[in-house]
């Protein structure tokens, strides 16, 4: 009775120590968020990030992109790939409370010197001049996890696994962003090489009038080289805005996962509506919804365990061991049960004493790497709300700004029209008629470029919140 009395004291005494943990976690650092962001000038709690990427791009065509990216990209399998082995190592880590289980089966022969005392024994007893020994054996081993390191390794490898999830989101969120700008800037590409198009036809039709006032000696040859200047700045940026198409063309194909080729494309640029309010949310979301906050966080709980994991290496190991099998000095025997049986138990207790400062260094860097953590994550929020912030402020002036822009480029479409009737019925000159074509051929390539400035403001927002893993 005395003997499974002890044997219980001695359980309950490894549950208890079990219990125990050497370190304590540092919880993540309160940043005392804001309750709106600077630029906002509408405050809803509902944030663009929790719609699916389907439901904010929901042009055919860049769907089909954004699709094809998140399948095929090769950076995306890549991240997909470290959760596999983060997973496999997280697996494994649950393991850690269970015994190692091994068997051994040997057989050995020993031939000791005749003259010595081994020999001399051997032959008087057994009139043998060799031994022979055949064993088959269990052995097992487990480590009670007295000050939790088991559980640290445990949590540390819990978090980074849920960290690769989080890379795989923050991944896929830039892919989408990027994908839609890639699309985006397309389908201004294309809009200004319309535009110059356009105002390359009016340079022919203003040429070929100066050239005709000059073979009938109105105009001098001044008139005609400078009209052909500007008809010559017009045909320079055709082959320039095509160029810049195939370059575009070519990196959507490779975010794609495609080789280079020529992307389709279903509506123009300004068929592409512009939201005039989009809702943020609240700061407070971002450290649940941006998958960059949420790897910081994580990142804290990693190296919080890990100083769990090298404190506790600073103190008694508990590791208990047995044996148990067959074993016999003659082959005959060798099984021969239950004579041949054999085990043994034992339990060690060890306490590291000088291992030249290894282990103390090893836990004052894993607390070093805490406190970078915790730094790097308090980063990571305030640049995230930084990019919301600098969003919004982006989408809210180029609004004002395209207002503006589309009134001059209104206003100098008259100017030109006036200008070519004008000078037709020879009450303009030649200069008034290339100045107000310049001027519309800069103003609609610049209405061209800030509708996509917009739209790049609205992807920036909804990457920003931390939309597009969804």
């Amino acid at each position: 009775m005395k003997k499974h009395i002890n044997g219980y004291l001695f359980a309950a005494l490894l549950l208890v120590l079990s219990a125990c943990k050497v370190s304590k976690d540092v919880q993540v650092p309160n940043q005392q968020l804001p309750t709106s962001y600077r630029s906002a000038t509408v405050t809803d709690t509902a944030s663009i990030a929790r719609l699916p990427w389907k439901s904010f791009f929901t042009e055919t065509t860049l769907q089909n992109l954004i699709d094809s990216a998140i399948t095929r990209n090769n950076d995306l399998q890549i991240a997909v790939k470290n959760i596999e082995a983060a997973e496999l190592t997280y697996k494994q880590s649950k393991l850690g409370y269970l015994p190692a289980v091994g068997v051994n089966v040997t057989a050995t022969t020993n031939r000791p010197s005749d003259n010595s005392l081994n020999g001399l024994s051997l032959n008087q007893f057994l009139g043998s001049k060799h031994i022979e020994d055949y064993t088959a054996a269990a052995n097992i081993s487990w480590e009670a996890d007295i000050w939790g390191k088991i559980r640290s390794r445990k949590a540390a490898a819990l978090a980074s696994y849920l960290q690769t999830e989080e890379a795989r989101k923050a991944i896929q969120t830039q892919i989408v962003a990027s994908v839609s700008q890639g699309y985006y800037n397309l389908l201004m590409l294309d809009a200004q090489l319309a535009v110059a198009r356009k105002n390359l036809r009016l340079n022919d039709s203003t040429l070929r009038i100066v050239r005709l006032q000059f073979n009938a000696g109105q105009v001098t040859s001044l008139a005609v080289q400078q009209t052909e200047a500007q008809q010559l700045a017009a045909a320079r940026l055709i082959p320039q805005f095509e160029q810049d198409i195939t370059i575009q063309e070519n990196a959507l194909s490779i975010l794609a996962g495609k080789l280079p080729a020529a992307v389709i494309r279903s509506q123009t640029l300004d068929a592409v509506p512009v939201s005039p309010v989009l809702s943020a949310g609240l700061p407070s979301t971002l450290l649940s919804l941006r998958p960059d906050v949420r790897s910081a966080e994580l990142d804290v709980a990693r190296t919080n365990a890990e100083v769990g994991v090298t404190k506790a290496q600073l103190y008694p190991s508990l590791t208990i061991t047995a044996q148990g099998g067959v074993n016999s000095f003659r082959a005959s025997n060798w099984f021969n049960i239950p004579a041949s049986l054999f085990g043994t138990v034992a339990g060690g207790l060890t306490q590291p004493l000088f291992q030249r400062g290894q282990l103390k260094t090893q836990y004052e860097l894993a607390r070093v790497e805490r406190e970078k953590s915790i730094i790097q994550f308090r980063q990571q929020v305030l640049v995230a709300v930084g990019e919301v912030s600098d969003a919004l402020v982006r989408l809210d002036k180029l609004n004002q700004q395209q207002a503006i822009i589309a009134n001059r480029a209104q206003t100098l479409r008259q100017a030109t029209g006036n200008a070519s009737l004008l000078f037709k019925n020879g009450m303009a000159n030649y200069l008034e008629v290339i100045t107000a074509q310049s001027n519309v051929l800069q103003s609609e390539l610049e209405l061209a470029a800030i509708k996509k400035a917009q739209l790049d403001a609205t992807v920036d927002l909804y990457r920003s919140v931390g939309g597009g893993w969804r």
